[in-house]
């Protein structure tokens, strides 16, 4: 009887912990970053990157406002505190649907994914699940052809 027991416990706390992986503990300075992410100038020449600047300027206040509501979109799952990895790919999702519709250069399209990717990086999220990829490329490199 002890032995079945403990095997419950067991198989329990295994359940548990299964189950509990995909969440993500919101880091300390989450809040700061996401403001400080809102507040810098986007789509300005970046010589790490290769990235020569946004070429039509009339595109630049529609994409920074776009990136800034799935910085938005992040945030408020952030102060959630229970937030899993599944809940910020679906806020990528949303905010990659935001950007249908709109003529976006190659060189645009890879900046949008770096300002996903430093989102993603405030809050420890470590894939997108291929939709950048998909977004960028056209096609999601983590599934099997």
């Amino acid at each position: 009887m002890k032995l079945i027991t403990n095997l419950l416990i067991g198989m329990t706390l295994i359940l548990f912990i299964a189950c509990g992986q995909g969440q993500i503990k919101t880091p300390e300075k989450a809040m700061a970053k996401f403001e400080e992410f809102k507040l810098k100038e986007k789509f300005i020449p970046d010589e790490k990157l290769f990235y020569p600047g946004i070429g039509d300027p009339t595109q630049k206040p529609i994409l920074t406002e776009k990136i800034n509501l799935v910085a938005d979109d992040f945030e408020k799952l952030a102060k959630r505190g229970n937030a899993t990895d599944k809940d910020y790919q679906n806020a990528i999702k949303i905010g990659l649907e935001r950007f249908a519709g709109i003529y976006i250069d190659s060189e645009n399209q890879e900046r949008i994914c770096y300002y996903f990717e430093e989102l993603m990086d405030i809050v420890g999220l470590e894939s997108s699940d291929g939709q950048l990829n998909n977004f960028r490329y056209g096609f999601d490199g983590t599934q099997k052809q």
